[in-house]
């Protein structure tokens, strides 16, 4: 694992190396190597107290960010701006530009099952760097972070691209006449702090599923698949 090479990626230096190398251990890993320690040292082995931190640093720099790109938009605006960009799919996508599942610390078990490649493992991996950067180096250096990495999803997020999808998959089948969608909470991932929701949405017609850190947020994306669904099967184009 070199770090000085990830630290080019991201564009900081640590002062303490130790904390992007446990940024970057997942509990797998650590409960592997270090089997038969006790517990409290496994887990400050892991990188998910700092993954804890580091969703804390991102929200309040996106929400800075957004505040300040769109000075005057409606709060509904910003907070479903603010979804997009902190989601599981952003958040891996940057991560997966980073190349960060290669330098990841992983369970033998865990590799084997694609670990590497896991959206949830990337996406919580870039956070727990947030939060590492945090505490290595102060807020601000967290937030030239967040700044310099999330930039390109910054510029091309506006209201529009963060449409409410559960409204308008609603409206979509209330114009074929057909009953509202229903969403279902199929099962929870994660420690109580950190959980990931999967969500299933059914209509008449068929069911998507979608997954988030929020129940909210996780029927969200499943409405978004829906919609990708319905369009695809009428022949349409979602804009």
């Amino acid at each position: 694992m070199n770090l000085a090479t990830l630290e080019t990626l991201i564009g900081h230096k640590f002062r303490t190396p130790d904390l992007l190398e446990r940024a970057l251990t997942h509990r797998s890993w650590a409960h592997e190597k270090m089997k038969g320690e006790a517990e409290v040292k496994v887990r400050t082995t892991e990188n998910e107290s700092l993954e804890f931190v580091g969703d804390s640093v991102l929200g309040l720099v996106i929400a800075e960010q957004l505040y300040t790109k769109h000075p005057g938009a409606a709060e509904g605006d910003l907070t479903l701006m603010k979804h997009r960009l902190v989601s599981m799919k952003t958040l891996a996508g940057i991560a997966s530009k980073l190349d960060l599942g290669n330098f990841l610390r992983m369970g033998r078990g865990e590799e084997q099952s694609g670990g590497r490649e896991k959206p949830a493992i990337l996406a919580d991996t870039l956070e727990a760097i947030i939060g590492a950067v945090f505490f290595d180096s102060g807020y601000d250096a967290a937030r030239d972070l967040v700044t310099r990495v999330f930039s390109e999803e910054m510029s091309a997020v506006t209201p529009k691209s963060s449409l409410d999808f559960k409204t308008l998959l609603q409206e979509t089948l209330q114009a074929k006449k057909l009953a509202a969608p229903v969403y279902a909470l199929i099962r929870t991932e994660g420690q109580p702090h950190d959980r990931t929701f999967f969500v299933e949405a059914s209509w008449d017609g068929g069911t998507s599923t979608g997954t988030g850190r929020s129940i909210k947020l996780a029927e969200m994306m499943a409405a978004s698949e829906a919609l990708r669904m319905i369009a695809e099967t009428n022949g349409d184009k979602l804009t």
